[in-house]
């Protein structure tokens, strides 16, 4: 992921903390987060300029994945579905590998979102 690549600029702070609850679900898709994924994480804090509150939130998403009925892909508004789906592919490239489990949840999520 480069810093052209995604441009955070169009999310408010709803649409951030929403990016973050699926970037910390896509870190937690094969049932564990690696030091690599946790970089990434506090990389996209850092970018999205997130509050206190907000990375309390993000490090106990790391702790604990978010509940799955708070995922729900269509939620996401339209203009910022390539973002999202953007963001999840770095994050599971952030190690590295892809594990099954991760690239089956990317492609789930490409589908719910058309």
């Amino acid at each position: 992921m480069t810093e052209t690549t995604l441009s955070f600029d169009t999310l408010d702070s709803k649409d951030r903390m929403q990016l973050m609850k699926f970037i910390c679900s896509f870190a937690w898709a094969d049932l564990q987060v690696k030091s690599s994924e946790k970089a990434f994480v506090s990389d996209m804090v850092r970018r999205l300029e997130l509050s206190g509150t907000e990375q309390a939130q993000v490090e106990a998403w790391l702790e604990l994945p978010p509940a799955a009925d708070e995922l729900d892909p269509t939620d996401i508004p339209k203009a910022h579905r390539q973002l999202f789906l953007d963001a999840a592919r770095a994050m599971i490239l952030a190690d590295g590998s892809v594990e099954q489990e991760e690239a089956e949840n990317l492609a789930l999520l490409d589908l719910l979102m058309r």
